[in-house]
């Protein structure tokens, strides 16, 4: 009898390559749905400072310290295990969540939080990638090894999100009669816009999102501008 064309074991092979491979996605879906909880956790206490006199944002911030502790240490987990395998085979499963929580991180030390002794709480301080990277103590931009790390447009896609947050804050602000919060979120916003000018995007989703920033500098520029000619603010201020 001729031996068979087909080595019986291939597929034998194949099946159990198929079981790994959805034995890990299942896993990675249960730590990316635990770190999504926890980013609209955060998410809906970041949302009360529309709301929120700047004199009371101390308190509202240690709860955003609470979110963010849980977002640190289930993106440990996500880093842990997401590193034994090829990064760009299941990067996106998590980056759209990764996101998410960057803005957050961004977003509350933008409001004074996340202080440290050596950074103290201050209103308008901007993380760099760096710096987010320290803090959920994973790699950043990695090209050395395959591994899990943040991206350079996992930043940046976060950054715009808290951009589009800033734009409705200062409208909010103003409501709640705070004028200078308006003037600062628009000249912070501005620099922002134009920081995006020079950058050189090759990713069709991210120039997209970096087109919508003209609108949020508009929409603030017209509540500094209607303040201005009411006179609540000083002109140079508003300039």
């Amino acid at each position: 009898m001729a031996p068979p064309m087909i080595d019986p074991s291939l597929f034998d092979q194949l099946k159990s390559k198929i079981e790994e491979d959805t034995s890990i996605r299942k896993e990675l879906d249960q730590i990316v749905d635990d770190l999504n909880q926890h980013v609209s956790f955060t998410q809906g206490v970041l949302s009360r400072i529309h709301s929120t006199p700047r004199s009371k944002y101390a308190s509202l911030l240690g709860q955003v310290q609470d979110g963010i502790n849980k977002e640190i240490e289930t993106v440990g987990k996500l880093a842990a295990f997401a590193s034994q395998y090829p990064y760009y085979k299941y990067n996106h499963k998590w980056s759209r969540t990764v996101q998410d929580a960057i803005s957050t991180v961004i977003l509350c030390a933008w409001l004074g939080g996340l202080s440290t002794e050596s950074k103290p709480g201050e209103l308008g301080r901007l993380l760099t990638l760096e710096d987010v990277g320290q803090v959920f103590n994973v790699p950043v931009n990695l090209k050395d090894r395959d591994a899990f790390h943040i991206t350079i447009e996992e930043y940046l896609l976060g950054l715009i999100a808290v951009i589009d947050e800033l734009s409705r804050l200062a409208v909010n602000s103003v409501t709640l009669g705070d004028n200078a919060m308006a003037v600062q979120i628009s000249g912070f916003i501005k620099d922002l816009h134009a920081g995006f000018q020079v950058l050189n995007l090759k990713n069709d989703i991210l120039r997209k999102r970096v087109d919508s920033i003209k609108y949020a500098v508009k929409k603030v520029e017209d509540v500094v501008y209607d303040l201005s000619l009411r006179n609540l603010i000083p002109a140079q201020d508003a300039q």
